[in-house]
């Protein structure tokens, strides 16, 4: 796979959250822990189209989401 170059702007404490992360060795570099962050949520967004599209009476409630994620111990930060 290919690259593409980009500028971004980003906050100051995300930015250092980030580098962070890079230098405890959660990610290779900075660029592959924002293309990380990226891919989580576009799978996020597909998952919850899914659910949109195969559930009668579409997406769950936020809070039935919320509830599951703390059942299954993948609550957000």
């Amino acid at each position: 796979m290919t690259a593409e170059r980009v500028t971004v702007s980003l906050d100051p404490e995300l930015l250092g959250d980030a580098r962070a992360a890079v230098a405890a060795g959660e990610a290779e570099s900075l660029s592959a822990y924002v293309a990380g962050a990226l891919r989580l949520r576009r799978d996020r967004a597909r998952a919850l189209a899914e659910l949109e599209r195969v559930l009668p009476g579409g997406r769950p409630p936020q809070e039935e989401l919320d509830r599951v994620r703390r059942d299954l111990g993948l609550a957000r930060r």
